[in-house]
């Protein structure tokens, strides 16, 4: 356990730059030291939040109101790999890249891809239903678990689900508690449903004069037979960062690209090619073609977010999602707000889903500008909701998206999920004040 405030430092703040520092770290081996914990707190009434590796964007992680943090990094083993039931059986510690080295040689992997894989928690991507490029696809976290073990704030363990793909028996309590971000339960154990690995991947590029085009073509894509196992949109602001630092690249009339994978067998790859190439051709497209170094254009995807920082010191980082039609609206859309608030602005992501990273960049110590970016963010999530869509597709509410949270959920609702809230936590001690706006906001 840390105590010294210098120690507890580092578990103080997340990838979304909050920093409040707890009063104690606490780093559990087992079920049971958890339950101790989650009972002491409860006992005395102090704030307690579940942490991975504090990778998340949102601030989901962060010890807002001081307390403990509850690191669960040293609970990582793997404790088993069932390959005939197509299933792992994890603690929430194991870091996700190391799950996917454990179980590809099985012929396997596990379909929630975030661009921190490396670094996240298995733990943290069930905590905020994480996703990625292959979402599109395969789907998110929540879509790949079959139970857990968690312990509520009363400190009672709990087990939820069943170790079969068909089970029905009582409430979809799994379900719930992933992408809760801590706020009910602490996941202690997770059985996993994994997924066989394509027999072979293949790649595509898509470069387009402008946003709108990029945009219908997204739509043509996602309304034809064959999905993508990846479809990513980059903005022309996007691809000159990734010019910046790779002159030649890339050609300089290209204003927008989509990045596309297609997996499956040698024929299945080929006809989802011709006919995702077929819905590519729309106005303003300048080529299209197979794309045959698929790893260095990833590679560059996911260099992006780092790089943002070259434009100026801080990213306000929002992961919002509409329907793929509505595309073309919200990207014109943020255009013409960026340029109306005069806000550096940065857009790339998960375009299959009609998830986009929405980056408005700015400099924190110039209060003008940060006046300007904010109400440009409140105009963006206003465009977001009138088409019908959601303030964030995976990276959580934690602290950051939380005063908007009642515009996208109705009064009764929002009611409704804090008495599920006071059920599992009945003295408010499990991450206290995410999620949720304050009552009378």
């Amino acid at each position: 356990m840390f105590t010294d405030p210098v120690d507890c430092y580092a578990y103080s703040y997340d990838n979304s730059r909050n920093f409040r520092p707890p009063i104690a770290v606490v780093f559990p081996l087992t079920a049971e030291e958890v339950q101790a914990v989650v009972r002491l707190c409860n006992e005395h009434k102090v704030p307690l939040v579940p942490r991975g590796r504090g990778t998340g964007t949102a601030g989901g992680s962060v010890p807002e109101q001081g307390g403990v943090a509850l690191s669960l990094e040293r609970m990582n083993r793997i404790l088993s790999i069932d390959p005939d039931n197509r299933m792992a059986i994890v603690e929430p510690g194991v870091l996700n890249q190391e799950l996917q080295d454990a179980i590809r040689p099985q012929g396997f992997f596990w379909p929630p891809d975030p661009s921190s894989a490396p670094y996240c928690s298995v733990g943290g991507n069930l905590a905020t239903c994480a996703a990625g490029p292959h979402a599109v696809k395969y789907g998110v976290a929540r879509d790949h678990i079959l139970g857990l073990k968690a312990v509520t704030g009363s400190g009672d363990l709990i087990k939820t689900g069943c170790y079969t793909t068909k089970g029905v028996v009582g409430y979809d309590l799994t379900r719930l508690i992933v992408g809760s971000e801590g706020t009910l339960a602490v996941i202690i154990e997770a059985t996993l449903k994994l997924t066989p690995l394509p027999r072979a991947v293949g790649g595509l590029t898509a470069q387009y004069r402008d946003t709108t085009s990029c945009a219908h073509a997204i739509a043509a894509i996602m309304a034809q037979s064959f999905v993508p196992s990846a479809l990513e949109f980059l903005d022309n602001n996007a691809l000159n960062l990734i010019r910046n630092r790779h002159p030649g690249m890339l050609p300089e009339d290209m204003r927008a690209l989509l990045m596309i994978e297609v997996d499956g067998s040698e024929q299945e790859i080929a006809e989802a090619r011709a006919a995702i190439l077929k819905a590519c051709e729309v106005d303003g497209l300048i080529e299209a073609k197979e794309a045959h170094d698929t790893k260095s254009l990833w590679a560059a995807r996911k260099a992006l977010s780092p790089l943002l920082r070259d434009i100026a010191p801080k990213k306000i980082n929002e992961d919002v999602a509409v329907p793929v039609s509505r595309l073309p609206e919200l990207l014109g859309g943020i255009e013409k707000l960026a340029t109306q608030y005069q806000v550096a602005n940065v857009n790339f992501g998960h375009a299959g889903n009609g998830n986009i990273h929405v980056n408005l960049l700015v400099n924190p110590d110039n209060p003008e500008e940060m006046q300007r970016a904010e109400k440009c963010l409140d105009e963006v999530f206003s465009l977001v909701l009138g088409l019908d869509g959601t303030l964030s597709g995976e990276h959580g509410v934690g602290m950051a998206k939380r005063p908007f949270v009642d515009r996208e959920i109705d009064a009764v609702t929002l009611d409704f999920m804090r008495n599920i809230k006071r059920t599992f936590d009945p003295a408010n001690i499990l991450n206290p004040g995410k999620l949720f706006p304050a009552v009378g906001h």
